[in-house]
């Protein structure tokens, strides 16, 4: 639900605004949280970013890799597709 506060904000000079701590209070939002930010129509918004799996969007048991979030099963699944093409590319090395 959009709902109009009535409270303009300034933008400065780096293209930064504050978002009002009512707002952040409501939404949960925390210094250091990230924030997705979209164009609709010909306005911007602002929403908290959802934590979960890059891959299939679980929350559940994430670890992080490289500023990412990964579940267990899509991490096991990467690791059994890397493995096979890695012995798949030594095996046409010595083959050669």
């Amino acid at each position: 639900m959009i709902k109009a506060t009535g409270l303009p904000r300034r933008i400065d000079h780096l293209g930064r605004i504050v978002v009002p701590v009512e707002m952040r209070r409501m939404l949960e939002i925390s210094p250091g949280d990230e924030l997705e930010i979209s164009v609709q129509g010909d306005s911007i918004t602002l929403s908290p970013l959802k934590k979960g799996c890059v891959f299939c969007g679980t929350e559940e048991g994430l670890r992080t890799y490289r500023d990412k979030e990964i579940c267990p099963s899509c991490a096991s699944e990467l690791r059994t597709s890397f493995n096979g093409s890695h012995e798949h590319y030594e095996h046409q090395e010595h083959h050669e």
